[in-house]
């Protein structure tokens, strides 16, 4: 008789183990993986008075109010590689009885313009809010220029103000980011 029996188990669940069917692993295949993160980034946002379109001193409109930000993201090489599409999402909301528009201007370090877009936002009302909501989709030979852009540069242009012009413009938006890393 076996003083202890738990010994045959192991010795038979060990060779259980080794002779059972395992589905083969190609480790060649580990070569072959891509990634595909997708990022999702805060890009610019900004809150303008209409007081901000005219100016009291001199008592004469400013028609157009420029910004710049940068994006030291995009330059990246890592980025500039990998980069496949890049989604930008604007929402702008307008309770100014004016439209505006808004040109977005990319810039790289020698500030030349890489990438631009525009769109027009919808005049509001002091009773009613208006939103305007503009997506650009950028791919193909465009995301080359876009990722060279280490800054962007945004210019609101309204067609007219007044001392009396109420009111506020809103912009809150995203860029969404689809990278493919290839080992």
């Amino acid at each position: 008789m076996l003083k202890n029996p738990q010994i045959p188990l192991f010795i038979l669940i060990g060779a259980f183990l080794c002779l059972s069917c395992v589905k083969d692993t190609n480790f060649d295949d580990a070569d072959n993986i891509v990634l595909t993160p997708v990022v999702e980034l805060d890009l610019i946002y900004f809150n303008l008075n209409a007081s901000d379109f005219f100016d009291t001193i001199s008592n004469t409109p400013r028609l157009q109010i420029i910004d710049t930000t940068e994006i030291k993201f995009l330059d990246d090489a890592f980025v500039q590689e990998d980069l496949e599409r890049a989604e930008f999402l604007f929402n702008f909301t307008n309770s100014i009885p004016r439209s505006f528009q808004v040109g977005f201007q990319f810039l790289n370090e020698q500030n030349d313009t890489t990438y631009t877009t525009q769109t027009n936002v919808l005049a509001g009302t002091a009773l009613d809010t208006e939103t305007t909501i503009f997506t650009e989709a950028v791919a193909n030979e465009e995301i080359m220029d876009l990722t060279r852009a280490n800054k962007v540069v945004v210019a609101v242009t309204i067609p007219s103000a007044d001392a009396a012009l109420e009111g506020m413009l809103n912009l809150k938006s995203k860029t969404t980011y689809f990278l493919e890393i290839e080992d």
